[in-house]
């Protein structure tokens, strides 16, 4: 499953400088999703970044949830952070991510990781895509849909929109 946040105008690159008030039901619709998560994935740049926040964050749901289950990181490098829970993977994601699927437990989750996220698509190698898109405009940043790259089919499973003018969408993989 995949996670993302994204500005009205596509933008994913660095929430906070765009999210803001997002009130209640977006953390009640991320409370949700993340207490069907048994693993996560992260791409190298979403790993350094959060390694220095979450452990010692008291941001609620997310942190005690981030910080107590397993992180397979994507990197070709070591690690230079600790961060409880984590491992590195250095073989092809496709791979990894049938070994992982094949295993018993709940969903697999991907948040943030931009590039990770666009290979994911890319190769078809998700079940389902959770949007959450915020009422701003950001104006530049890095797109979750660029031009690059083959996108799959989308169906539409659910629409929400929230007091704030937020939405939260989800989509599973086409046919």
């Amino acid at each position: 499953m995949l996670y993302e946040l994204l500005s009205l105008d596509g933008v994913a690159e660095e929430p906070s400088d765009w999210m803001h008030d997002g009130g209640r039901p977006i953390f009640d619709n991320l409370e949700t999703i993340i207490e069907r998560q048994d693993d996560v994935l992260l791409g190298r740049g979403t790993f350094d970044y959060w390694a220095g926040y979450w452990p010692t964050s008291d941001v609620e749901p997310f942190a005690s949830f981030i910080n107590r289950t397993p992180k397979h990181v994507f990197s070709s490098r070591p690690l230079t952070q600790e961060w409880a829970n984590t491992v590195v993977v250095d073989r092809p994601a496709a791979e990894y991510i049938a070994e992982l699927k094949r295993a018993d437990g709940g969903d697999i989750g991907v948040h943030g990781s931009i590039t990770l996220v666009q290979s994911l698509l890319s190769a078809g190698l998700f079940d389902e895509l959770r949007l959450v898109v915020s009422a701003a405009i950001a104006g530049s940043g890095r797109r979750l849909f660029d031009s690059a790259g083959r996108h799959p089919r989308l169906d539409l499973v659910a629409a929400e929109d929230t007091p704030n003018g937020s939405l939260l969408l989800t989509y599973s993989r086409g046919g």
